[in-house]
């Protein structure tokens, strides 16, 4: 498990429109790493537009909250779009990076074998380190998102 105080693994995913995102990108900010199921999901979309509604307080403290799941960037682009999200969703089509966070899921909606990230919000500092990190112990459980934007616009 990546854990506090570890370096973030790096990692390059699609945006939704298609482009690619490395973490790398935002060296010297705060990431939110915000992992979700799927999109158009009750507490996915209600985890997503938390965010959302904290992005002002999060970019002003230089934070930037960068979403990820499994889902294609077509159905992140219409979930994004559905809810105006002002903040990247990543794909992870071949989990390699839900993986590499230990933030997979299996058996999503009851379907066996299905590997889709579970709920985990990591905070990484702009120097690529784990500053914090809350796990789900199912994907229904939602984060404190106070204690998250606090935490990230504090760091």
């Amino acid at each position: 498990m990546v854990k506090i105080g570890e370096t973030a693994p790096a990692f390059t995913l699609k945006t939704t429109d298609k482009s690619d995102v490395s973490l790398s990108d935002f060296t010297g900010q705060n990431v939110i790493l915000a992992f979700y199921p799927g999109a158009f999901t009750g507490v996915c979309d209600k985890e997503m537009c938390a965010f959302q509604d904290n992005i002002g307080k999060l970019n002003g403290a230089g934070a930037v909250v960068l979403g990820i799941s499994v889902d294609s960037p077509w159905a992140n682009n219409a979930f994004s779009q559905k809810y105006d999200l002002e903040f990247s969703l990543l794909s992870d089509v071949d989990r390699k990076v839900v993986k590499s966070y230990d933030a997979s899921f299996v058996g999503l909606g009851g379907i066996e074998g299905y590997v889709s990230a579970n709920r985990v919000v990591i905070v990484i500092d702009g120097d690529g380190i784990v500053r914090y990190r809350w796990d789900a112990e199912n994907p229904g459980v939602e984060p404190d998102y106070d204690a998250v934007v606090d935490f990230a616009s504090t760091l």
